[in-house]
């Protein structure tokens, strides 16, 4: 259950910071929240994370969902408190992102940071969820799971 409200959590930050953001925030507009190092502004991404594969909006439609029944499978078939969790926050950014391709094509960026004079590709909070999750998800994979044992899992195939 703590995965539905993470990922339901996630989509509605998302999606209330990215309504604030373009009710507020012109295209062009630069807000100094740290000056020369954090500003909030208004980008929409027609590709992928950094812009890449841009204009591949198809691409996306189709595999955004494939993703997020492939993760819910993986939630459901899973009884790892941690990482149900973990797929939550990966699910709910992806459905962030995904609701902003079907209903502008883009998708709404507004986190600006620079590292010295270099601008870090702009991002939000579905990005945030989805890089958090990824990261976690390679902690659990490295340092957590355990494979289970022969008798485990030969009492799971029993099971089904």
């Amino acid at each position: 259950m703590l995965w539905i409200i993470i990922t339901i959590l996630v989509v509605v930050i998302d999606q209330a910071t990215k309504r604030i953001v373009v009710s507020n925030i012109g295209p062009s507009e630069m807000i100094p929240v740290i000056d020369r190092f954090f500003y909030l502004t208004l980008h929409r991404n027609p590709g992928g994370a950094w812009g890449i594969f841009k204009d591949s909006s198809v691409l996306f439609l189709v595999l955004v969902p494939v993703i997020a029944v492939f993760l819910v499978v993986a939630i459901i078939r899973n009884r790892d408190r941690f990482l149900r969790a973990v797929l939550g926050l990966i699910l709910g950014g992806a459905i962030g992102n995904y609701i902003d391709r079907l209903a502008e094509g883009k998708v709404i960026d507004f986190l600006l940071f620079y590292i010295g004079s270099y601008p870090f590709p702009v991002f939000n909070a579905a990005d945030i969820a989805v890089t958090c999750g990824t990261i976690l998800l390679a902690v659990y994979v490295l340092f957590i799971y355990k494979e289970p044992k022969k008798e485990e899992r030969e009492e799971e195939r029993n099971e089904e």
